[in-house]
């Protein structure tokens, strides 16, 4: 890497992976390709398929939905547009109104003038007529403008309701992104003031609406005195408050304060920045973000690479994400120059690898999305999803995936896999960094796609598990082994045995500056005298008090009915075996200890292979400890790259610990997937917890209906809309229906009937538990996503096979 070294990962790696097959035009691989001989290619010549799907439209979707390429279904887009019923409901109500005002404005309906000679004085009127005596300053003639103007208001309101004039205003502009929104409001507030206003805008001749006139004659009418309209505050208040009201509605529809906070925002955080060009709207593939900042030569450079095929979809996507970190880390001289220098292969992954040796699922880079599938049609899916790709990615997997199906379902194939070989790629980029805990033999990616392979338990094996995560603090590395070694044993609790092995890791570390090997570790638990007495007698330092209190606390319960030390012990006793004698920091110095604290770092690709056959209770206890040591160690929440922990077989891993740690997990831009065959190899009293702490659930088929009861708890009910049909017979009373009746039931053989349908809301299960167990296609899925941003997609049906 060209920066400061602090992504480079030194020591960490195994064999070096195969370089990328030498690309065409002769470019060494891994090396400074050679320079474009003249100007890069233009738009109008044949491009490979890189620049296709560089420019390839991305539009924001909904969580779970294939990006690229992505467009709205074509039912979606009719259940979008108005339909003539909803057209003519709009209209006819607007027609009605215009005629019952013209028949108000004549005076010929019925009883119209009724309520206004109710609420006036008699002496304001000639008897029996609606003519105003000349001596009264007019008082009558104001009440009946006033009169006219409430009627006016009171039937626009009415037709406004009865066309549903505001749902039809809100789906015209809520379709409209902004800026266009926001101006799209302000066009319409301006047309419905020139109603109310027209004097205010040249060039309109039509007559004002009956709102201002009526609200000044009322006044007058009920003061009886013109000296309130020489107030300029009355007049113009009157005025600003009219504008408010008819504007205010708009600019709701527009969201014109949404909008204003964001253009604020934005150019608060420009004052300090260098000022920007606007982005020219070119293709992606000339890295307009680029020429933007005004870094028009890097652009060129990634531009002819892009053209000439020497880039692929992961250099893109590196390049683009050191883009990103060069603008906010304030280091754009360095990027440029090692564009400059090395082209296409600039800023390389650690490894130097520029791509997977096989790919096996479709992956989408640039929004970090890889396809597992399809979404299903049908009743329960909503039309933005019927039949589009359905994707994962570290915005989904962030707040963490529970994936339930027995054996032969297609976790691994289909869910697993895909997942793994997604994140490679993304550590590839820089993005991420990725362990995958399996057992020995499972078909995820070759050791080649992996920066470090680690197989317990095989003597070949080119490294060690460190047990103790690189840990310096005794209290932290006693976590890690408490809930590797109990933290599924209710007999004892894990902060019993954290503070037992705490009691020994501390004064150990502090005689011999650093932690025991796991056997040495399992003779002071078995309290062997000779390894405690070497200890306290290591600790004879008078420095060293605090420790030697620590020891003789410990030496003081051993052997007592409470002491959690034989049970660890006897835990221990499954990795101290002759299979594992050279690993946890027993061998010699050929297999080097990998630590997990080097994934919250480095964008890592690490997969650790579990033992095989015979080492099930084993293989467990080192599941559960590669998922404490991963959920202590990414806490550090200003990493950069995503971390992602995928257990391919989480049975026995799931415990009371790991659950709280999980739930933490989303904040800490970190995520795990969790496969089980049923969920009945997780304690019962962690059910509920479990599917709490996870945002993602995937019911595979095949589940049984207790998993599947699971499942439906944690997606709950939803309101839907039941039609119920009852058949009545007819009975008929005249004697021809009685006879047309029969000969009808005698040619058709049934009787009369006519149908009642009863429509009501009821609340039902999203997914029952039998549907789970039996309404499941085989290679299909039920599957709900929950994004970091808090995003829903509810548990729909997803062709695996798709």
């Amino acid at each position: 890497m060209d920066f400061d070294g602090t992504r480079d990962a030194r020591g960490t790696h195994a064999d070096p992976v195969p370089r990328p097959a030498a690309p065409p035009g002769g470019a060494v691989p891994g090396g400074t390709p050679p320079r474009p001989a003249g100007p890069p290619l233009l738009p109008h010549q044949a491009r490979p398929a890189v620049a296709d799907w560089l420019n390839e439209p991305r539009p924001g979707a909904r969580p779970g939905i294939w990006r690229y390429g992505y467009s709205l279904p074509k039912a979606a887009q009719t259940q979008g547009k108005l339909s003539p019923v909803t057209v003519i409901g709009l209209v006819i109500p607007l027609v009605i109104g215009m005629i019952v005002w013209s028949f108000w404005k004549r005076g010929v309906i019925p009883y119209q003038w009724t309520l206004l000679r109710l609420f006036t004085p008699d002496d304001w009127w000639w008897g029996g007529t609606l003519v105003a005596y000349k001596n009264d300053v007019g008082r009558g003639a104001d009440a009946l403008v006033a009169y006219n103007g409430i009627f006016f208001v009171l039937l626009s309101f009415a037709m406004s309701r009865l066309g549903s004039w505001p749902q039809a205003f809100r789906y015209y502009f809520e379709r409209r992104r902004q800026p266009v929104r926001a101006l799209l409001a302000l066009l319409g507030a301006l047309l419905t003031l020139s109603f109310v206003f027209p004097g205010a805008f040249p060039g309109v001749g039509w007559d004002p609406a009956p709102i201002v006139d009526p609200i000044f004659s009322l006044t007058y009418a009920i003061s009886g005195s013109y000296s309130i309209f020489s107030s300029l505050l009355f007049v113009y208040g009157v005025y600003t408050a009219l504008v408010l009201l008819f504007t205010w509605p708009f600019a709701r529809l527009g969201d014109w304060w949404p909008l204003a906070r964001t253009w604020l925002a934005a150019r608060s955080r420009r004052k300090d920045e260098e000022p920007l060009r606007p982005a020219p709207d070119e293709p992606r593939a000339r890295w307009p973000e680029l020429r933007a900042a005004g870094q028009q030569e890097a652009a060129d450079v990634l531009t002819a690479e892009v053209l000439a095929g020497r880039m692929n979809d992961v250099d893109c996507a590196r390049v683009g994400h050191a883009w990103t970190q060069a603008r906010s880390l304030g280091r754009i001289t360095a990027f440029t120059d090692a564009v400059r220098r090395h082209g296409a292969a600039a800023l390389a992954h650690p490894s130097g690898a520029r791509d997977l040796p096989v790919r096996a699922a479709r992956h989408d880079l640039l929004t970090g999305q890889v396809r597992i599938g399809r979404w299903a049609g049908g009743d329960r899916t909503p039309l933005a999803y019927g039949g589009v790709g359905a994707a994962l990615g570290p915005e989904t997997l962030g707040t963490s995936l529970l994936v339930v199906g027995p054996s032969g379902s297609g976790k691994t194939r289909h869910v697993i896999a895909p997942v793994v070989e997604g994140l490679a790629l993304q550590a590839l980029t820089g993005r991420c960094a990725v362990v995958a805990v399996c057992a020995a033999g499972t078909a995820l990616d070759p050791d080649s796609a992996f920066d470090v392979v680690v197989r317990v338990g095989d003597p070949a094996s080119v490294h060690d598990l460190d047990p103790y995560a690189e840990s310096d603090d005794p209290d932290e590395a006693a976590a890690f082994l408490a809930e590797a070694l109990a933290g599924d044993l209710d007999t004892m609790g894990v902060q019993r045995a954290a503070t037992a092995l705490a009691q020994l890791l501390g004064p150990y570390r502090a005689a011999y500056g650093a932690f025991p090997s796991l056997p040495v570790l399992r003779e002071l638990l078995e309290g062997e005298r000779g390894a405690l007495a070497d200890l306290r007698e290591a600790l004879a330092d008078e420095r060293h008090l605090a420790m030697r209190r620590e020891l003789d606390a410990r030496l003081r319960q051993t052997g007592t009915p409470a002491d959690p030390a034989p049970a660890l012990a006897d835990r221990l006793a499954l990795l101290d075996r002759p299979a594992f004698a050279d690993f946890f920091g027993a061998g010699d110095d050929t297999i080097r200890p990998f630590s997990l604290r080097a994934v919250a770092h480095h964008p890592l690709r690490v997969r650790i292979d579990l033992p095989e056959h015979g080492h099930e209770e084993a293989s467990r206890l080192i599941t559960r400890l590669v998922l404490a040591q991963f959920t202590a160690v990414v806490r550090d929440t200003g990493r950069a790259h995503f971390a992602g922990l995928v257990l391919d077989d989480a049975t026995g891993a799931v415990t009371a610990e790991s659950v709280r740690r999980t739930q933490r997990l989303r904040s800490q831009n970190a995520g795990v997937v969790l496969a089980l065959r049923t969920v009945a190899d997780v304690p019962e009293a962690l059910h509920g917890p479990l599917y709490g702490a996870v945002g993602c659930r995937m019911a595979l088929s095949g589940v049984t209906t207790w998993d599947g009861g699971r499942f439906a708890a944690a997606w709950g009910t939803e309101w839907v809309e039941a039609r119920d049909v009852a058949k009545h017979t007819v009975f008929a009373d005249q004697p021809m229906t009685r006879a047309i009746h029969a000969l009808r039931k005698l040619v058709t053989g049934k009787a009369v009937t006519t149908d009642a349908v009863t429509v009501r809301q009821v609340e039902r299960e999203r997914w029952s538990a039998s549907e789970l167990a039996h309404a499941v296609p085989p290679g299909h899925a039920v599957l709900s996503l929950t994004s970091v941003e808090g995003e829903h997609a509810p548990p729909l049906l997803v062709d695996l096979r798709g």
